[in-house]
């Protein structure tokens, strides 16, 4: 189809919402990064903002049935530049311009305000000239290529397969190798995606993009969401795309993103139930569940499996420096109890003395003045507890005046912004609860705090792999960890062990990169060192579980 999902039929079919989405996606094939739909009340005129060398682009979108676009077009998209600092602002129609548009634009371009007008006929020819696939920076690395290959080759023989890849080691690009290779192999093949979480499924077809052909469609489907066809890739929230399937839709090949959320009964088991004749394969990088079910019983053993310190080993996630700091230890609780189980909830509520915010901030600020070019986020327990923070710190350095928090608790539009800020450099520092947990990719980040927050390891890891990610000129991440339960100490002795086994496999080789896990009172580490034996066990016990101290 000329023009394709740029054409004038496929934007006058897609709507008002259909003109940003097909932006979107071209601004990928062109080059751009960072690409957030910021579309809604209080935009301010954006609906895209976008990055491209180190430039700040707002896009307003424009959609008509029929009329041209008039002169408030261009008023609101010059609002916009000024409102976000844009380097380039550009107004998107796809239809065009009536005159008093054009003379708006042409007045301003006469005092040196520039608004760049991309139009139905310009969009056909950007999607002419656009290459076929989305620029990479970089080709898929060899463990990427190896797993994929294992999971295609596990599809091909059982027609199922598990993906277990660290956090920052690309699960999403292996799975999208993979719908590659099938939709290479079958041409017009009906491949379904899905995933527990609308945000996550959105991110999920963005990043799918990158391994498309432009002429293969995606289509969206969520509670928000319902495209007019279910040809080409279907990306959408479990609940959503079960009903299709319920109604006779049937998809070739099924990817679970986030397999982990996949139990014995409930909305994943029945779309999989349903869809017993497809391919299916699942990603993840917590394989592990709140309850007894172990997914390698839906997905078989894992084809491919790389680890949090295996990745850094070889040299694929930053190298990290992680602080624990217990000087907040009770220990004359210790000695009085020794010889009483204690449960883990009872444990962490008379073995750990509370951190003073201020006590904490102090340590924040040493950290950051030592970290070069420092982005932060800081874990907090509560969306009380990050706004309270936030503030703190806005107020207690100048460095930090931008401080923001980001939760669940404000709309999607704020935290696009907030994140399209944090990224370019804007918001050097963000306090948050839930929502770096899955699906949000910030490279960038080279200095992470948790503050007094309880966790299961599935949380912990999550949240300490959106730090690990490699980015040019960073050094290594660093860890402060204001621990406030025992499993996550032996969340960390379990790293530091899996660290140390390659320093003892091959004498060449230190705690990769420079790597160190340390405690503030390194008695009290060596101490706990002895006590957790089975550090793996006791991370994902439950709060009832009793524990027994040393003599």
């Amino acid at each position: 189809m000329s023009g394709g999902f740029l054409s004038a039929g496929a934007l006058l079919d897609g709507g008002p919402f259909g003109l940003p989405h097909a932006v979107e996606r071209a601004l990928w094939h062109l080059g751009f990064v960072d690409v957030r739909v910021v579309d809604g009340a209080n935009d301010q005129g954006a609906d895209i903002l976008a990055v491209r060398e180190r430039e700040q682009w707002v896009f307003q979108c424009k959609w008509s049935s029929r009329r041209a676009i008039d002169r408030s077009g261009i008023d609101e998209v010059e609002r916009a530049r000024t409102r976000y600092a844009a380097d380039r602002a550009v107004l998107v129609t796809n239809l065009g311009l009536n005159r008093s548009a054009e003379e708006r634009r042409r007045a301003l371009e006469s005092v040196g305000i520039k608004i760049t007008v991309w139009d139905g006929p310009t969009l056909a020819a950007i999607w002419e000239r656009m290459p076929d696939r989305v620029p990479t920076e970089y080709a898929l690395r060899d463990y990427q290529l190896s797993a994929a290959d294992a999971v295609w080759g596990d599809l091909s023989d059982t027609g199922r397969a598990l993906l277990v890849l660290a956090t920052g080691l690309g699960k999403t690009v292996v799975g999208g190798e993979v719908i590659r290779r099938f939709l290479e192999a079958k041409p017009g093949a009906r491949v379904l995606v899905a995933a527990h979480m609308k945000e996550l499924v959105e991110q999920l077809e963005r990043a799918l993009w990158r391994h498309l052909d432009k002429r293969t469609p995606t289509r969206l489907l969520t509670g928000d969401t319902k495209p007019s066809s279910l040809d080409g890739v279907l990306v959408g929230t479990v609940e959503s795309v079960l009903g299709a399937v319920r109604a006779g839709w049937p998809p070739e090949l099924v990817m679970i993103d986030e397999t982990h959320h996949v139990g014995e009964n409930g909305r994943f088991a029945e779309l999989l139930n349903l869809c017993v004749e497809s391919g299916q394969f699942g990603v993840t990088a917590t394989p592990w569940r709140g309850d007894k079910f172990d997914i390698t019983a839906r997905f078989g053993r894992p084809s491919y499996t790389m680890s949090i310190a295996e990745g850094m080993a070889a040299g694929y996630l930053s190298a990290v420096d992680y602080r624990l700091f217990v000087d907040n230890l009770d220990w004359e609780t210790i000695r009085k109890n020794s010889r009483h189980g204690y449960s883990i909830k009872e444990l962490n509520k008379t073995l750990f003395l509370p951190q003073r915010d201020e006590e904490i901030i102090e340590q924040l600020r040493e950290a950051w003045r030592a970290t070069p070019d420092p982005r932060a986020i800081l874990f907090c327990q509560t969306i009380e507890h990050a706004e309270r923070m936030a503030n703190m710190l806005a107020t207690s350095d100048n460095a930090w005046r931008r401080a923001s928090y980001l939760h669940s608790g404000l709309a999607r539009q704020r935290r696009q912004i907030l994140l399209n800020e944090f990224r370019l450099g804007r918001v050097p520092i963000i306090t948050c609860v839930d929502v770096f947990n899955e699906g949000v990719d910030v490279p960038d980040v080279n200095l992470i705090a948790f503050l007094r927050v309880t966790h299961s390891r599935r949380i912990f890891v999550q949240q300490l792999g959106r730090g690990l990610r490699l980015s040019p000129g960073k050094k290594a991440l660093k860890v402060l960890d204001f621990v406030t339960d025992i499993r996550r100490v032996a969340a960390t002795l379990d790293l530091r062990r899996a660290l140390e086994a390659f320093e003892h496999e091959d004498l060449r080789v230190r705690l990769p990169h420079g790597s160190r896990i340390e405690f503030s009172d390194e008695t009290a580490g060596t101490l706990l060192d002895h006590w957790i034996q089975d550090a793996a066990s006791l991370e994902t016990a439950a709060d009832e579980v009793r524990l027994q101290f040393p003599e």
